[in-house]
């Protein structure tokens, strides 16, 4: 499975939940979060997505402390069951 497909399935789950699942890019600031996800309810998330089994790489876990430094988190998701867990503790299914 491809990086591309679980990001594909995660902007679907999150269509189910009424939310929306935004690309995110921020030009300058290489190595940012996938997506950040905006649920009903006022709830956000950050999200990295990678292919099954690979991990961020340094420059997006630098990214990624920078975020949890002004206290948001950044979830990184590698397979269809993560986003499944994810949906799950936003109340999905």
């Amino acid at each position: 499975m491809r990086e591309r497909d679980i990001e594909n399935y995660l902007r679907q789950q999150v269509k189910k939940l009424k939310g929306i699942a935004y690309k995110f890019e921020s030009p300058g600031n290489a190595g940012v979060p996938d997506r950040i996800v905006l649920l009903p309810g006022g709830r956000m998330q950050f999200i990295e997505l990678k292919a099954p089994g690979k991990k961020p790489t340094p420059l997006q876990l630098s990214q990624h402390r920078k975020i949890k430094k002004v206290g948001f988190s950044v979830l990184v998701i590698d397979s269809k069951e993560g986003v499944d867990e994810f949906i799950a503790s936003m109340g999905g299914e």
